[in-house]
């Protein structure tokens, strides 16, 4: 019996906003826990929300990057359910009349183009953090993620693998990055991902039964729990027919490497919505979406099509760049310098991600000046030192920040590039070499790479090596054993 797979998610985006969705406090990542809190968003008697006109303007530059339709008309939820994260024991979102709707997002996997739909995208209010300690009877709660805004963007049921949703996902997480609608470090729970997965019979129209998997904070956890579920599924249906899939929530438990059951699969009246009495609907203006709008940097679609037509780059190359938006910013800033567009995507595309691979980029940075980089390709350009001689350069600008200039002189690896000082070098080797000599002009190639070799030796490396090479042949010819 052959299956299909059926994927719908739903990411929840912490929108980058300075102060959370209902209050003043700091949406700060990493404070001391309940740090930043205050009645309002820790649900104290008497309080009373005021909306972040920040995040409405963030939750439309989504809409408007995702493709979706922005209601102009929409309006704020009480979603009740009793939880320790949730201080009021409801959580304000919106149910019926969400802020945007019918979105898309195209994908490319394995060469070919698919459109994923976006339901709809909907705000509300972050839930706080539960700390479940180790062989211990109590939990610890932390509320300064509480009353953080969020965006929850529900998909349609269009992805068929779960390596198609992790594309998706990834491409997802680089329009909102590259929008400025939210930083997107998943380490952090800036995204997070809550996956529906069922299967059926290859050819049927009918939606089975589905499993959501709760909390999913990386792409390599997603496509695991992903795997794993639709794996168990699969021998559910085929093999164990007496059992059935039964509609619920399970956690992704990545030490066990398998879901595990977390409690029956809500529906929407479980949770007993109606509209939240103390905020106002929302009523957004033409001018307000048009200047969202205008505020919307490049993304990632537009800037690849630009960098392709304007530098004679591989498209593999172009796609790792624009894969972290903080590369291919740092790509264009090092061309700023006037560095030849394909030497400075080699040395980042090789050079820098091999550094990268230890590094939080998004905390720390990149650590080598774009200038230092622009001025290190101008020298391997002009002949003063070698690439040999560049690499080493580039990883001791990485450990200690120095410009090439100041490595190049105190390492003393300027090339030697003076005609008449190599052509007596040259002569000398080929003086004390006869047999390569006379190897070369019986017609054994492998003889100018030795003579070349020793020659390089000779200078400690330091020699350009393209003039060696032309000084040898040129003399090689001349030259009588």
């Amino acid at each position: 019996m052959a299956f299909e797979t059926i994927i719908g998610l739903e990411i929840h985006v912490e929108l980058e906003t300075k102060s959370k969705i209902f209050c003043t406090c700091s949406t700060t990542f990493g404070k001391s826990p309940n740090e930043n809190t205050c009645p309002i968003c820790t649900g104290m008697p008497g309080t009373l929300p005021v909306l972040n006109e920040e995040a409405v303007s963030l939750a439309v530059k989504a809409g408007k990057a995702l493709n979706c339709t922005i209601n102009t008309v929409n309006k704020f939820d009480r979603k009740n359910y009793f939880y320790p994260d949730l201080p009021k024991a409801y959580q304000i979102s919106q149910f019926d009349l969400p802020i945007c709707s019918k979105g898309y997002v195209d994908i490319d996997l394995d060469g070919k183009s698919k459109r994923i739909n976006i339901t709809r995208i909907h705000m509300e209010e972050d839930a706080g953090k539960l700390i479940h300690l180790e062989d211990e009877p109590i939990s610890l709660v932390d509320y300064n993620r509480t009353g953080v805004p969020l965006i929850e963007i529900v998909t349609e049921p269009d992805l068929r693998s779960p390596e198609e949703a992790v594309v998706f996902l990834k491409a997802l997480r680089g329009i909102l990055k590259y929008g400025e609608v939210s930083d997107c470090r998943m380490e952090q729970g800036s995204l997070r991902c809550d996956a529906n997965i069922s299967i059926r019979e290859v050819g049927s129209d009918q939606l089975n039964t589905r499993v959501e998997i709760k909390n999913l904070n990386s792409f390599k956890e997603v496509l695991k729990a992903l795997q794993k579920e639709e794996k168990r599924q699969r021998e559910l249906y085929q093999y164990k027919e007496e059992y059935k899939i039964q509609q619920e929530t399970r956690k992704w438990d990545a030490a066990k490497g398998k879901t595990i059951p977390m409690r029956s699969k809500e529906e929407s009246h479980d949770y007993r919505y109606f509209p939240e009495p103390d905020l106002k609907p929302i009523f957004i203006e033409r001018d307000f979406i048009e200047k969202a709008v205008k505020n919307l940097p490049e993304l990632p679609a537009e800037r690849k099509k630009r960098i392709m037509e304007s530098y004679s780059l591989k498209e593999k190359q172009v796609d790792i760049l624009i894969g972290e938006k903080e590369l291919v910013d740092y790509f264009e800033e090092v061309l700023s310098y006037g560095t030849e567009a394909v030497e400075a995507a080699n040395w980042i595309t090789i050079d820098l991600l091999r550094v990268l691979k230890d590094i939080d980029v998004e905390e720390k940075g990149i650590p080598i000046k774009a200038s230092n980089l622009a001025k290190l390709i101008e020298l391997i350009g002009k002949g003063v030192i070698s690439r040999t001689a560049g690499r080493e350069i580039f990883d001791e600008i990485v450990s200690t920040g120095k410009t090439p200039e100041e490595l190049v002189e105190e390492k003393g690896l300027s090339q030697i590039s003076n005609t008449e000082e190599l052509e007596k070098i040259a002569e000398e080797i080929l003086k004390v070499n006869p047999q390569a000599v006379e190897d070369f002009h019986k017609g054994k190639g492998q003889a100018l790479g030795y003579i070349m070799g020793q020659t390089m030796k000779a200078t400690k490396g330091k020699a350009n090596p393209q003039l060696v090479k032309e000084i040898i042949e040129k003399k090689l010819k001349k030259f009588q054993i």
